[in-house]
C-alpha cells in the first residue's frame, strides 16, 4: 500500500474513531455482532451469565469472564494488519485502534494505548506469583489481558497485551455498517 493510501486510511480511521467517541457521549452504539446490540441508544450493560454462555464461544467466555488466556500465536488477531477498530466482544465498547497496534513478538495482539482511557479499567493482579496490571473493559467488566511497561518508548512505553478472544475486529470499511460511524 502506498504511503498516500496508508495516510488516507489512517486519517479515515482516526476520524471514524473520533466520531464514535464524540457521538457516544456516554452512550453505546450498535456493535453488530457483539453480544449486546443497542439500537435504543441506552447504556450497555453486561448480559446475564446464561446469555453470555449462549452467545460467546467457550474460549471467549473463559477469557472474558474467568480471566483466562488464549494460546499465543494461535488466536485471531495477533497477526492482523488490517485497518480497523477492536471492540469488546461482550459489549461492543470501542477499545483499541489498529493505528496503535504493533508486533510485540509475544503472539497476542499488542497496542500502545486504548482508544480512550474511559473504556479501560486497570486492576492489580497478583495471580501466578507475580504482580501485573490486569486490563478490563469498563462497561462489561470483561477481562482483556494485561498492560506492561515494555512497549515502544517513542509511543509512551506501554504494551497492552490483549486476548483476541476478548475482542471483535471491525474493519474500517465496515465501521459504518456496524454502527461505528
Amino acid at each position: 500500500m502506498s504511503a498516500i493510501k496508508l495516510g488516507v486510511v489512517a486519517a479515515l480511521l482516526l476520524l471514524a474513531v473520533g466520531l464514535v467517541i464524540k457521538g457516544r457521549n456516554g452512550h453505546a452504539q450498535n456493535a453488530g455482532g457483539s453480544v449486546y446490540t443497542n439500537s435504543s441508544m441506552k447504556e450497555f450493560r453486561k448480559p446475564a451469565e446464561t446469555e453470555l454462555k449462549r452467545k460467546l464461544s467457550s474460549e471467549q467466555f473463559i477469557v472474558t469472564q474467568k480471566c483466562g488466556t488464549e494460546p499465543p500465536f494461535r488466536n485471531a488477531y495477533w497477526d492482523n494488519h488490517k485497518p480497523g477498530l477492536y471492540v469488546d466482544v461482550v459489549s461492543g465498547e470501542p477499545l483499541f485502534s489498529s493505528l496503535d497496534k504493533f508486533d510485540s513478538g509475544t503472539g497476542w495482539p499488542s497496542f500502545t494505548r486504548p482508544v480512550t482511557t474511559n473504556e479501560i479499567v486497570e486492576k492489580k493482579d497478583s495471580a501466578l506469583g507475580m504482580v501485573r496490571t490486569e486490563v478490563r473493559s469498563k462497561v462489561a467488566d470483561s477481562h482483556l489481558g494485561h498492560v506492561f511497561d515494555d512497549g515502544p518508548s517513542d509511543k509512551g512505553g506501554l504494551r497492552y497485551c490483549i486476548n483476541s478472544a476478548a475482542l471483535r475486529f471491525i474493519p474500517v470499511e465496515e465501521m459504518d455498517q456496524a454502527g461505528y460511524s
